[in-house]
């Protein structure tokens, strides 16, 4: 079975820093494409950030040279460094495995 725990959000200034985390359980995670999801209040679910298993790395426009998407194998974890916060990153981020993904951390931008 498939678990994925996230972790790492918090109230944060605008321009100020977080990092996620989410470690995952019951797969082969070396060999797994994770994704970061966001869900905004009023809004719908929004891709943010791919890890492939090969190391390719990809983001959506609004978060590219703010956000970092790294993993840690041996520890079976993805990280979501984020960087440059602005109030409208406010969302509920999870980790996704394909249809899978955990129950979510918290971040919410305000001064």
């Amino acid at each position: 079975e498939v678990q994925l725990v996230e972790s790492g959000g918090g109230l944060v200034q605008p321009g100020g820093s977080l990092r996620l985390s989410c470690r995952g359980s019951g797969f082969r995670f070396s060999s797994s494409a994770m994704d970061w999801v966001r869900l905004a209040p009023g809004k719908g679910l929004e891709w943010v950030s791919t890890s492939l298993a090969s190391g390719s790395t990809y983001y959506t426009d609004s978060v590219k040279g703010r956000f970092t998407v790294s993993r840690d194998n041996a520890k079976n974890t993805l990280y979501l460094q984020l960087n440059s916060l602005k109030i409208e990153d406010t969302a509920t981020y999870y980790c996704k495995k394909g249809d899978s993904r955990g129950q979510g951390t918290q971040v919410t931008v305000s001064s």
